[in-house]
């Protein structure tokens, strides 16, 4: 079976794992979701790393609001990323895919520490690797997080799984009702147009690779495999050509 992709970074913000209606940090159904949108592709021989936000468990302006310093704020979210990793491990394999967890912050009792060449492996395997823990530094986001992974275990491409969201628009459309789709966009028009995808220390580490980042609706489990059979949906953002 032919896909477009051969190894691909699962960009999940922490918010898709949550029960936004009572609150809670998780949600049984949206594990399971993303379990099988995961084994969807994996079944088609697709090699899949995974980084997971951690909005659901820490957010910086809550930081801001009880004094927390910010590198120790940003410490903490790499803790809730590695908490959620471990969440995301466990719906894996109750679906029956076998997975690693490698954290960038040494957790020895939970995770394996992040050693390039033994993702990389796993990946050949056939394991689903998921990096928790950030990049293991402050000052840098789980976007960043995701690009420099991607670029280190030699990833095609990152897909940007959105709640609700079918791809880029060119301002929110919740706010505006004239913000326009946009189907198609290169590195560098995304940071002259300032359209927030990912952060710009993010998008510089994919500017010079081949690396597509493909933003697309999540509540649809089908696009995952429309993405790997090569169909143009959501927005589809690379270099110049």
């Amino acid at each position: 079976m032919n896909n477009k992709y051969k190894r691909v970074l699962l960009k999940l913000s922490g918010e898709a794992l949550a029960d936004k209606e009572n609150g809670d940090i998780f949600d049984a159904a949206n594990l399971r979701y993303v379990a099988n949108a995961v084994k969807s592709m994996h079944d088609r021989g697709v090699e899949i790393a995974i980084v997971v936000g951690g909005g659901n468990i820490w957010r910086g302006k809550l930081a801001q609001t009880i004094g927390v310093e910010r590198s120790t704020a940003d410490y903490m979210g790499m803790l809730g990323t590695l908490i959620n990793a471990l969440a995301v491990q466990s719906a894996l394999e109750q679906v029956g895919l076998d997975s690693r967890v490698m954290s960038a912050l040494e957790s020895k009792q939970v995770a394996e520490p992040y050693i390039r060449r033994k993702a990389i492996r796993h990946l050949e395997k056939g394991r689903v690797v998921i990096f928790g823990g950030g990049t293991g530094n402050p000052y840098f986001t789980t976007d960043t997080t995701a690009s420099l992974r991607a670029n280190d275990v030699g990833c095609d491409a990152i897909l940007m799984a959105k709640n609700g969201v079918d791809g880029v628009y060119s301002a929110d459309p919740k706010v505006d009702p004239k913000a326009e789709f946009i189907s198609h966009l290169t590195y560098n028009e995304m940071l002259e147009r300032d359209l927030k995808v990912m952060d710009r220390t993010a998008v510089s580490l994919c500017m010079d690779t081949p690396i597509e980042i493909r933003v697309f609706n999540m509540n649809d489990t089908s696009n995952f495999i429309k993405i790997l059979d090569g169909e143009d949906i959501g927005t589809t953002i690379k270099g110049e050509k």
